[in-house]
C-alpha cells in the first residue's frame, strides 16, 4: 500500500460520491457488496490487468488490455508510443477502465488521463518515483523508457467497486 492518509480519504470520498450518484439499478447491486478505500488498496497490489476503453476520432469505442498499477489511489498504465490507444488518448484523454477477477471483484473507473512522461515535454513531478517503481517491476532494461513507452495516470471522476466477499480477496 503506497497511499497516504490524504490519498485514502480522497479515494474514499470518490467511492462514496460515485455510488451515491449512480443509478438505482447499480446501487441495488453494489451497495451491500462494496468495500472501502483501505481494503481496495490492500487488494490492488502489483500488476492488475485492465480493460481500457478509448475513443477513436470517429467517436467509436475501442477496448484493449493494459497492465494496470494502482498507486496512490489512481490507476497507472503504459503502452507503446506508437499504439493506437496512445494516439486516441493524446487527442481525447477521456478513458474508462475495468479490472475484474471473475465474480469476486469488479473495479470500474471513468476519468481523464494525464501523460506522465510526454515525449519532448516535462514529465510529471512524481515521474522519477513512478519510473523507479516500473523499472523495479519490469526490469530496468525491459524498455527504452524514454522513447518506447508512454505512461498515464487515470484521474477518476467516477469509481465503483463490486466485492461481495472481501475475505476472498484480502491477502493473508
Amino acid at each position: 500500500m503506497r497511499e497516504t492518509a490524504s490519498e485514502l480519504d480522497e479515494l474514499q470520498a470518490l467511492l462514496d460520491a460515485s455510488l451515491s450518484r449512480s443509478t438505482a439499478h447499480l446501487q441495488s447491486i453494489f451497495t451491500a457488496r462494496t468495500i472501502g478505500a483501505v481494503q481496495l488498496t490492500r487488494i490492488l497490489t502489483g500488476m492488475c490487468t485492465l480493460a481500457l476503453s478509448t475513443v477513436t476520432a470517429k467517436g467509436e469505442p475501442r477496448i484493449s488490455g493494459v497492465d494496470g498499477h494502482f498507486l496512490h489511489g489512481r490507476w497507472h498504465f503504459g503502452t507503446a508510443r506508437t499504439a493506437a490507444k496512445a494516439r486516441h488518448l493524446a487527442a481525447r484523454p477521456a478513458a474508462s477502465a475495468a479490472h475484474m477477477r471473475g465474480e469476486d471483484l469488479g473495479v470500474f473507473t471513468h476519468g481523464t488521463v494525464e501523460i506522465l512522461n510526454p515525449e519532448g515535454g516535462a514529465p510529471a513531478a512524481d515521474w522519477p518515483e513512478l519510473l523507479a517503481y516500473f523499472k523495479d517491476f519490469y526490469g530496468a532494461d525491459a524498455f527504452d523508457w524514454e522513447r518506447e513507452v508512454v505512461y498515464y495516470r487515470l484521474h477518476p471522476h467516477w469509481m465503483t467497486v463490486y466485492a461481495p466477499d472481501v475475505a476472498k480477496l484480502l491477502p493473508d
